[in-house]
């Protein structure tokens, strides 16, 4: 064995073109993935975050009402509003909250009024009437007197 012989089996294998080829290939793969994961994360829209609930305040007993409805019946209505802390504590108006009430129960037919859903529907309907005239303050009505003639 020659010179020759020796040098050919120290030396280092060649590495073939096909494997830096896939060595490449497999970075740009992953330099991809990686990026497409991080603009996910960096775009995506962000959840929006709940409010919390309003802390509540004090309770405005309203005067009761008597509305008028169809067929020469009537409603005796008498309702407090729970306000919310931030409402402070100083006496407040209940004529929109009662106008809005009049409004909500004038006409309707007495059937209807013993449906425990629509009392609800009307109720919470009610409520978002009443919490919008009042700069959202209000965040519930309690219905105290309900009584149907």
């Amino acid at each position: 064995m020659g010179m020759d012989a020796k040098a050919a089996d120290d030396a280092p294998p060649k590495k073939s073109k096909k494997s830096k080829k896939l060595i490449v290939i497999a970075l740009a793969a992953v330099l991809l993935l990686g990026g497409a994961g991080g603009g996910f994360l960096l775009l995506k829209p962000k959840k929006a975050e709940a409010k919390p609930a309003p802390t509540p305040g004090i309770v405005v007993v309203l005067d009761a009402q008597t509305i008028n409805l169809a067929d020469g019946h009537y409603l005796k209505l008498k309702m407090s509003l729970q306000m919310t802390a931030d409402a402070g504590s100083e006496a407040l108006d209940g004529s929109r909250a009662l106008d809005l009430a009049i409004d909500q129960y004038s006409g309707v037919p007495i059937g209807q009024l013993f449906s425990t859903g629509y009392r609800e529907q009307t109720k919470r309907e009610l409520l978002a009437k009443v919490g919008k005239a009042y700069a959202d303050k209000v965040m519930d009505i309690y219905f105290t007197t309900f009584v149907i003639q």
